[in-house]
């Protein structure tokens, strides 16, 4: 037996199997009984083989041939409902031959005083009932054009012998074409029509249906040489005579008749035969019998011409009893042809119905099986999605923003719960997914003590700073050297700008600023103090300032904002440039417009920057390299500020807009009562970034560097009317009342006899001393930005040596929803 490992080998490995390791252990005993426990490859062939066997079950059944029999029938019964339509029309265009034929007869009797508008009067009426019957059968035969082609060739037919009808109508009154041409039109027309009548074919297999076609066919023919018949008759009884071929065309058309009636008693059923002999006996059927029986030749002597007038009339109730019997037979036929193709459809709907009884079964096989597989993998994509979109992100975010203890994230099991291969795949992710939370809270724990160590380190630089500001300020007080004091000033402003680099370390720890104001600061005010804290803040030029104010509680942070934005403009332009700020109000805040007139960026670099600064990225490697950037992002999205880059004419246009959240109104103006000891105070010519005072005033009054602190300690302090304070470019409010004595020690700009600045005290301000408006304007005063980071160092030195005990060491709290320091 091989030896065993050494003990730390084992506690290393038995670590990497806890965390990485993570194996998927069933909780229960799989069953081949159970669907959803299947294997993947089992379940893919039971999905495959039973869609195959429902289609050779489908295929077996020959749904094919019963389709195509009940298609056939209906199209039988539909060509034989059409029947009535064309025994409709054969009825009418019989009526209207028949008729032309005795106003064919008037005409040739009358000769030349014959009348053709009588003959328009009487045929008019039936061209238009003729015409409706026909448009009638039109629309229903439109359905079976895509009928068989002996039926659509047989309507086409029926169609040309129309137009030859049409056409021929118009030579009636005139009497321009013989005889035998017009009636022959007509004649050709309803033989088209009854040949479309008897064209629906059942098939062999059904001999009862193309019996019942051949009876009302064969009655339809019977009806037709009647018809002629009578034509004939009324137009010798029009004419006044026979014709020399009139006798032998009759004694033609009686013998068809008695053919076709014949024909008729062969394939009649029992019932019709009886129901047209009850019809040959009705006296007006009897009647018009009669009366043709009389026009036969007897014993070699001519026929008798009949009375046209009453020969019309039996022999027109004689047609329509025969109408009549006709449409009794068409209608048992058409019943029995529905009848057929309704039995043929119940019995296709129910073979149809077996098939897909069989086929639905097979495809809920198939989808039951396919759930199972779809369900679980439609549930592991939610779950990933789910994972990377939403949680994992969320988390993450969690961890990168805390700002106390770190919390406990917890991981959703896995949703799938079976035992095949996407059950064991959802366990293994939601291992991976806890494995990426431990690893980013192990991150975030160790960037949490970064971002404490960072903030103590600055907190430190801070309260070094300070220190030195304030050695700075004395030594600056009591120096008389020009030379040196130039110097001291220099390392005045380097402080002020360490001072802003330590904050900008806080920002990037994620901490807020510490530099707090209660009352809101004119918008003015925070320009010349974001000017002063940058390096070439001689060429900064404000030319045009609103008359705005802004939150005390943002005015450390957007300072900073703007020093940073100043400060690429500054660094990134030529030496002899300015730096032109516009500040003006909009609709929904303010806008702050920073121009320079320098290298300007590519297009690609540009909208790069912009991103940064739309969505503030992480603390990084590359953070560092573009420090300002980051802050400038970071302090925007803490303020709600929009930050966009611009190309301008030659350089970069940043826009700052300030939304209406981050202005306030103007605070109420403070008056001091005016007396002997106190009078206005007058205006003040503090020293204005880049030219000298030239006035000369004593020793003890001498100026240091503006600081930022001395902009706005006095506007948060002593607001006035136009920018919230004395510190404004329309310079000081004059007073209304009488002027007072003036102070002891004359408050002037200049410079002494040595040429040093003069140092103004604070407490030589002038204040409003009433609210209404100057009677002369005011005249444009601009402060040395050197001297604002003094003022705003001395502000807040005591806080820095407050902070400076308690930050020693920094702790890390553990609670949630706490910053540094303890604060909520």
């Amino acid at each position: 037996m091989g030896a065993g490992p050494e003990p730390a080998q084992s506690a290393v490995s038995s670590h990497r199997r806890r965390r990485f390791d993570v194996r998927v252990v069933p909780h229960r005993r799989r069953s081949a009984l159970r669907l959803r426990d299947w294997r993947i490859r089992t379940k893919l062939a039971t999905v495959l083989v039973i869609p195959s066997l429902a289609f050779l079950v489908l295929a077996a059944v020959q749904t094919q041939s019963l389709v195509g029999r009940t298609t056939a029938l209906g199209d039988f019964a539909e060509q034989v409902g059409v029947g009535r339509e064309i025994t409709a029309a054969v009825h009418q265009l019989q009526q209207e031959r028949d008729r032309s034929a005795g106003e064919l007869g008037a005409l040739r009797r009358a000769g030349d005083a014959a009348d053709p508008n009588a003959a328009v009067l009487a045929l008019t009426p039936l061209h238009a009932v003729s015409d409706r019957a026909m448009s009638e059968l039109a629309r229903a035969a439109a359905p079976l054009a895509d009928a068989d082609g002996a039926w659509r060739v047989a309507y086409s037919e029926v169609q040309e012998a129309y137009e030859q009808v049409l056409a021929v109508r118009t030579a009636v009154p005139q009497d321009v074409l013989g005889t035998d041409t017009i009636l022959g039109a007509y004649n050709r027309v309803v033989d088209a029509l009854l040949n479309l009548l008897a064209e629906p074919n059942p098939g062999e297999d059904r001999p009862a249906l193309g019996d019942a076609v051949l009876r009302y066919v064969q009655l339809a023919r019977v009806k037709e040489l009647t018809s002629r018949v009578r034509a004939q008759l009324y137009e010798a009884a029009r004419a006044g005579g026979y014709g020399v071929e009139d006798r032998v065309l009759l004694t033609d058309l009686r013998a068809q008749q008695l053919t076709a009636l014949g024909a008729f008693r062969v394939a009649a059923t029992t019932d019709q035969v009886r129901r047209y002999d009850e019809t040959s006996v009705d006296p007006a059927f009897v009647a018009a019998t009669r009366l043709e029986e009389q026009s036969l030749p007897r014993d070699g002597a001519a026929p008798v011409v009949l009375s046209a007038t009453q020969w019309w009339a039996a022999s027109e109730q004689r047609q329509e009893l025969l109408r009549q019997v006709e449409a009794s037979v068409l209608e048992e036929a058409v019943r029995q042809a529905d009848e057929v193709s309704d039995a043929q459809l119940r019995t296709t709907l129910l073979v149809v119905s077996v098939v897909v009884a069989v086929l639905l079964g097979a495809v809920l096989i198939s989808l039951l099986v396919g759930r199972s597989i779809a369900r679980s993998m439609r549930l592991l994509r939610s779950q990933a999605l789910r994972i990377a979109q939403i949680e994992l992100p969320e988390a993450l975010d969690r961890l990168r923003t805390v700002t106390g203890g770190v919390p406990a994230i917890d991981v959703a099991p896995a949703v799938v719960r079976s035992l095949d291969e996407m059950g064991e795949l959802a366990e293994a992710f939601v291992a991976v997914h806890r494995s990426a939370v431990s690893v980013a809270v192990e991150q975030a724990t160790m960037r949490r003590n970064v971002n404490a160590m960072f903030v103590n380190l600055a907190r430190r630089s801070q309260v070094l700073v300070e220190r030195q500001l304030e050695l700075l300020d004395d030594l600056e007080r009591e120096e008389d050297d020009p030379d040196q004091l130039e110097n001291l000033f220099k390392l005045d402003h380097l402080a002020a700008r360490m001072r802003r680099n330590d904050e900008s370390l806080l920002v990037l720890a994620g901490t807020e600023s510490t530099r707090r104001w209660n009352r809101p600061v004119g918008l003015g005010s925070v320009l010349l103090a974001a000017s002063a804290e940058i390096e070439q803040y001689q060429r900064v030029r404000h030319h045009e300032v609103a008359d705005l104010h802004v939150v005390g509680h943002a005015i450390g942070e957007l300072v900073h904002l703007l020093a940073e934005l100043l400060e690429n403009a500054t660094a990134f332009s030529r030496p002899d440039t300015t730096v032109d700020v516009i500040a003006v109000q909009e609709a929904r805040g303010a806008l702050v417009e920073i121009v320079d007139h320098g290298l300007g960026m590519s297009p690609t670099a540009l909208a790069e920057a912009n991103a940064v600064l739309a969505t503030p990225p992480a603390a990084d490697v590359a953070t560092v390299e573009r420090m300002g950037l980051f802050v400038v992002s970071h302090l925007a999205a803490r303020l709600g500020v929009e930050v966009r880059l611009h190309a301008g004419e030659s350089g970069l246009v940043a826009r700052v807009r300030l939304p209406l959240e981050l202005l306030a109104p103007a605070p109420a103006v403070e008056l001091e009562p005016a007396g002997p000891a106190r009078g206005p105070r007058g205006p003040v010519d503090l020293p204005v970034a880049g030219r000298r005072p030239e006035a000369a005033v004593p020793r003890q009054a001498r100026g240091v560097p503006v600081r930022a602190e001395d902009v706005l300690a006095p506007a948060a302090a002593a607001p006035g009317p136009s920018d919230g304070g004395w510190w404004t470019r329309q310079g000081p409010t004059r007073g209304a009342e009488a002027p007072a004595a003036p102070p002891s020690v004359p408050v002037t700009g200049g410079t002494n006899d040595r040429g040093l600045p003069v140092r103004v005290p604070m407490a030589q301000l002038a204040a409003v001393t009433r609210s209404a408006r100057p009677e002369e304007p005011a005249q444009r005063h601009d402060p040395d930005p050197e001297a604002v980071g003094g003022m705003l160092s001395r502000l807040y030195g005591g806080v820095r040596r407050a902070e400076a005990e308690d930050t020693t060491e920094l702790p890390v709290p553990m609670e949630r929803g706490s910053t540094e320091g303890g604060q909520q």
